[in-house]
């Protein structure tokens, strides 16, 4: 007799970053998880240490097309999050955030789950106003280089809500600012990663634009919980919900606190900034406050001493060391 304290959970973008965090919680929560991944930026080392666990199950599928399954929840996470990657084929990036949301809401419908989507403070684009309140309708260039992005999460989001009025569906949304720790790809042009990868490296440290546009960074395990704290709120409460830290840093001050913990000497080297970058980003998390008794408890200099451990552990096994 299946336990009904146990909900099959379907986590989409589950061998992601964020993605394979998520599933390791859920299954530590009691649930049977499937995590469906088409491995366009996901990572199945992301995952191999769950692959024994019998309550774990990995799909290959591209959420463009439908899915038939049987869950109770869904947390809709996939689609290329980096510049980089979601640059790389700015309609396939569209077609995820778009076609994926309105195939991962046709099956919560069909199967009467709940349905979480992990949208993005990208939503703000190059915000107005600062902090960020999720009232805020943001100031987003339609058209430029990152709307693939900013535009498809937007419209995904439009979806949830009609979903919800149309059709009853109980929805959760999140929007997701800057986060970061182990198990982002090293690659991915963020710059958390970025810099700890020069820094362990020797490298010069990329900086883009003049180094005064700040970010807010939380740690993964914070985010996660903010997830779970969202996805198990009372029905009335939909969201958006920002989940970030709320500390600020320029992009200067988060390449001295790297130098300094790593002890690299690397140099700063400057780049002209892109095409509509944001100059500050900082979430207001009055309502993840209020609603979730949700605040992050990892501060960054805590975070970054676990990420480049993390880092110097996947840089000394590719070198053979």
């Amino acid at each position: 007799m299946k336990n009904p304290l146990r909900k099959q959970i379907l986590v989409t973008g589950g061998a992601g970053f964020i993605g394979s965090h998520l599933c390791e919680r859920l299954l530590a929560d009691g649930h049977d998880v499937i995590c469906l991944d088409n491995f366009f930026t996901g990572n199945k080392d992301n995952i191999a240490h769950l692959m024994a666990n019998p309550h774990f199950e990995l799909m290959r599928h591209d959420i463009t097309f439908p899915l038939y399954i049987e869950v109770d929840e869904i947390y809709n996470l996939a689609c290329p999050a980096s510049p980089i990657h979601y640059q790389f084929d700015p309609v396939q990036t569209t077609k995820t955030s778009v076609h994926g949301a309105i195939n991962m809401l046709g099956l919560a419908k069909r199967v009467k789950a709940r349905i979480f989507q992990a949208s993005t403070s990208e939503v703000y684009g190059d915000p107005q106003v600062h902090p960020q309140p999720e009232t805020y309708f943001g100031h987003v260039n339609p058209i430029g280089p990152r709307s693939c992005y900013d535009e498809g999460k937007r419209c995904a989001e439009t979806l949830f809500f009609d979903y919800h009025r149309q059709h009853g569906l109980s929805i959760k949304v999140a929007r997701i600012f800057n986060t970061y720790g182990p198990r982002m790809h090293p690659n991915d042009g963020r710059v958390v990663s970025n810099f700890i990868v020069q820094a362990l490296k020797g490298e010069p440290i990329t900086i883009y634009g003049d180094g005064n546009q700040s970010r807010s960074f939380c740690y993964i395990d914070d985010l996660v919980e903010g997830f779970v704290r969202l996805m198990n709120s009372p029905d009335p409460v939909t969201g958006p919900v920002n989940l970030g830290n709320p500390g600020e840093f320029t992009m200067l001050e988060l390449a001295q606190r790297v130098l300094e913990m790593t002890g690299s000497k690397s140099e700063l080297v400057f780049r002209p900034l892109p095409t509509d970058d944001p100059r500050q980003r900082r979430p207001d998390i009055t309502v993840a406050k209020k609603e979730l008794g949700w605040e992050p408890g990892i501060n960054l200099g805590q975070g970054l001493e676990k990420t480049i451990a993390y880092f110097a552990g996947v840089l000394h096994c590719s070198e053979g060391l």
